[in-house]
């Protein structure tokens, strides 16, 4: 006879009683007395599949509880019910789900092992697509055994209903639009084999992932303990040991997570999504860079003698590096009209998904050189007599620069520099698919501080940072800059990294004429590193090449944006980012903190965490930078700018412990050479 809901609650009462205990001991009699008849159930024997979970009960077990549970599930089918459509489409919930928009429903199914890092890739993969934008849920093997499969064991039969279940939970979560990570031993090829039959009866997209980590390392892993205890005969039917764990023959993709690190998985991941449509290019945490291929650059060269020229300024080609680099990845060249437009009326690219993009990256020509270029399917580039790039299927539109002066700068006055520039510039703008011939190169003696945003990652990648902060500056470095970056070192150790690199990031294209020149910028920051101020071993110090602008919190959205190229993590931003006073009232032109807020906000902006810049001054006291304590404001000397370069063009000293001396005395030669040459 079948078991009643009674029998089956004793059951379950037995199986959590130890025999040890005066209550087990008590019900095993009660129950061991009363033998069942062959072809007959009874509590005794359907108590005890649970021997796999309770090995020091074995001994007891009769016969295969989950059989019991098996026949009572196939008796339990529902009747009399009628599926209800949905009023809401797919395509209506993914326009209003998270911040890139459109459908992106779909189940990832992690196999493996256990300890084959299913779970940590899984909720990785989860974490990368909340920080673009892109709504998914991490659904874990053990998470859902304490409440929705709670009364599921581990024999075969109970695998498959915990399979079952999790398929149809995980459907649902995908038939809303959320990216659905399923993290789960699921041993056996019928059951993963059931749950992609739900997901495509569904017309849902189902993507098995094979995490392809030997049994060696998963057993040498044993986070849990579990691997020891089933070597030792104290857990039975476990998955790898002794039972059987069937590969996947045709995983969607196969990672190996005991060789790559948890960081490449998960972009295998994600470009594989991005291969299948479901997450869009700028989601893909890759940089893409517009060089010509090798093979290529023979080809290119001679079909470029055939093109129309267009001579580019010096401003120009710095912006060609950017986008060659990959700076503004997903940009493929020079902003074309509908670029420009979302660019200046939203501080975003909208296509594909929301990727930050505050400040425009176009190409000004005249209405001479438009007319002779109008239409051709590409231009050649060059600057100074140089071939630089192939500019393709170029899309010409009106360049009205006082509207573009006032969007991103706040102000259309002509005594800012780089407005200036925006007013000295073509009447025209031209965008266009770049086709880069080879790297740009100034031959200054500095080419090898500029490194692509690949070479960066690599390069940290080589020296094992678990964690990047980036510091973005375009002055001398003193030592409360110092003092802020070994702070935030400081800090990220306490959170548990264990080797937090900064990335000292200097801008390198142009600046205004009163800025310090990049040259000697780059000997001070050296002889910060020389006399120990930063700690060598953990900065990399490199150029980004991209021109300054002063456009203040428009413009320290492109830094934050460009240095998550590198794979930073953590930004450091000042007081009055990429701020000038105003041409006119000498007054800032920006909020000395709008920048840093407007960073917390921005959108497109959020796998990176902003550091805030704290104020530090000159302790009289202590004889060394401070952060400022306004309790005892008397003991602080504030040295501004202007004191600073005053006291360099004198000769003066500042107080000991402003600057390191080294640094100081490359500063100090730079003003007194200003005066010479004067």
């Amino acid at each position: 006879m079948r078991l009643n809901s009674l029998s089956l609650s004793l059951a379950r009462l037995f199986v959590s009683c130890r025999p040890s205990s005066r209550t087990g001991q008590s019900l095993w009699s009660s129950c061991v007395s009363r033998r069942s008849t062959p072809g007959k159930s009874t509590v005794s024997n359907a108590i005890m599949e649970d021997r796999e979970v309770l090995p020091d009960f074995v001994v007891n077990t009769s016969i295969l509880q989950s059989r019991v549970i098996s026949r009572q599930l196939e008796a339990k089918k529902s009747t009399n019910v009628t599926y209800q459509s949905h009023h809401v489409s797919r395509q209506k919930r993914g326009q209003i789900l998270g911040e890139r928009g459109g459908f992106r429903g779909c189940c990832l199914w992690f196999t493996g092992l256990s300890g084959a890092g299913k779970t940590t890739i899984a909720f990785a993969v989860e974490e990368y697509l909340i920080t673009k934008g892109i709504p998914a849920y991490g659904l874990d093997g053990d998470n859902i055994r304490h409440g929705l499969n709670s009364n599921l064991g581990f024999t075969q039969v109970d695998r498959e209903e915990n399979i079952r279940r999790i398929s149809e939970v995980s459907k649902l979560f995908a038939d809303g639009g959320i990216i659905s990570l399923t993290a789960f031993i699921s041993p056996y090829a019928k059951d993963r084999d059931n749950a992609r039959k739900i997901f495509t009866e569904a017309g849902l997209p189902f993507y098995e992932i094979f995490i392809n980590t030997s049994l060696e390392v998963c057993e040498k892993r044993d986070v849990k303990g579990l691997y020891k205890k089933a070597r030792a005969g104290q857990i039975k039917g476990f998955t790898g040991i002794d039972q059987v764990y069937e590969r996947p023959s045709n995983p969607e993709l196969s990672l190996k997570a005991g060789v790559d690190t948890v960081d490449e998985c998960v972009q295998q991941v994600i470009e594989l999504l991005q291969n299948e449509g479901i997450v869009p290019i700028q989601a893909v945490e890759k940089v893409v860079e517009l060089f010509v291929p090798a093979s290529k650059v023979e080809s290119t060269l001679a079909e470029a003698k055939t093109l129309p020229k267009l001579h580019i300024n010096k401003l120009d080609l710095q912006w060609l590096q950017v986008l060659a680099e990959g700076w503004g990845t997903p940009l493929k060249g020079f902003m074309r009209e509908r670029e420009f437009l979302q660019c200046m009326h939203f501080g975003c690219l909208l296509d594909g998904g929301v990727s930050n993009q505050s400040i425009p990256i176009v190409l000004p020509l005249t209405t001479e050189d438009k007319e002779r270029l109008v239409p051709v399917p590409a231009i050649a580039l060059y600057h100074d007599g140089k071939l630089h790039a192939i500019l393709r299927n170029p899309e010409f539109y009106q360049h009205r620069k006082e509207e573009r002066a006032s969007r991103q700068f706040g102000t259309g006055n002509a005594g800012h520099p780089y407005v200036k520039m925006i007013y000295d510039s073509g009447d025209w703008l031209v965008g266009g698919d770049l086709e880069v011939i080879s790297r740009i190169t100034w031959n200054d003696g500095l080419d090898k501080y500029r490194l692509t945003p690949n070479e960066l990652r690599a390069k940290f990648r080589s020296i094992n940072a678990d964690a990047v902060f980036a510091f973005q500056l375009r002055n001398p470095v003193h030592n409360g800059h110092a003092l802020l970056m070994t702070d935030t070192r400081r800090r990220l150790l306490e959170r548990g990294y264990k080797n937090p690199v900064l990335l000292l990031h200097p801008l390198g294209g142009w600046t205004k004429d009163d800025d310090v020149p990049l040259d000697v910028r780059m000997r001070q920051h050296a002889a910060v590193l020389e006399e120990g101020v930063l700690d060598a071993a953990s900065t990399v110090v490199a150029i980004f090449p991209s021109p300054m602008m002063y456009a203040g919190p428009t413009e320290v959205q492109w830094h934050a944006k460009a240095r998550q190229a590198t794979g930073a993590h953590f930004y450091i931003v000042g007081r009055d980012p990429a701020g000038m006073p105003h041409p006119d009232t000498k007054e800032d032109l920006y909020h000395a903190q709008h920048g840093r807020k407007v960073l917390t906000m921005a959108p497109g902006l959020t796998q990176l965490e902003i550091v805030p810049f704290r104020v530090a001054a000159y302790n009289l006291k202590k004889g060394a930078m401070d952060f400022y304590d306004p309790d005892h404001k008397a003991d602080f000397l504030f040295i501004s700018g202007t004191k600073m370069r005053a006291l360099a063009r004198s000769g003066e000293l500042p107080p000991k412990g402003f600057m390191a001396p080294k640094a100081w005395d490359v500063l100090s030669d730079y003003y007194k050479s200003l005066q010479t040459t004067a």
